[in-house]
């Protein structure tokens, strides 16, 4: 069941997902879904919980500015499907969005850690910088970019990343 939702949502996105397309696709009944989750919600929860994460690439470079624009610019369609469902599932049961936004956003929380300390060690960052901060803000603009139905173009990547440059810079 829960490859059969990954492959759905890979196919056609989290919005045309269905119970009967999902039981059909298991070769099982409605009936047998439901005894086991209560919503499409919950089966693509335990899918991102239980399931292989899309793999992606967080460079650490010497170039903290092309290593955020390569963060920022990193948005398969794939991605975009996954964001866009997180955030569905989110809205719908709060208490499994929280884990899944902590799976899902540890990545990329880990990378912002490693790659602030190296800028602060270099001079590029400011010492009283919060990582934590700065993983949420480019949590979010990915986030946004799902919600808007896309990529952000390279001109508005590069807007933010001189925008956040500025607010952690010397």
């Amino acid at each position: 069941m829960l490859e059969a939702m990954l492959r759905a949502l890979a196919a056609d996105g989290y919005a045309a997902v269905t119970i009967e397309g999902l039981a059909a696709e298991a070769g099982v009944s409605k009936q047998t879904i439901y005894r086991w989750w209560p919503s499409k919600a919950a089966i693509l929860g335990e899918a991102l919980l239980e399931g292989e994460l899309l793999a992606f690439d967080l460079p650490i470079t010497d170039d903290l500015r092309a290593d955020l624009r390569a963060v920022l610019s990193a948005q398969s369609p794939d991605a975009i499907a996954l964001a866009r469902a997180l955030i569905e599932v989110t809205a719908t049961d709060v208490e499994l969005g929280l884990k899944l936004n902590a799976r899902l956003a540890s990545p990329i929380r880990e990378w912002t850690v490693l790659r602030l300390a190296r800028a602060i060690d270099a001079g590029d960052v400011r010492a009283d910088v919060d990582a934590a901060v700065v993983a949420d803000q480019l949590i979010a603009l990915g986030s946004y970019s799902a919600l808007v139905g896309g990529p952000t173009d390279a001109g508005k990547v590069d807007g933010m990343v001189e925008v956040m440059l500025r607010g952690i810079g010397p």
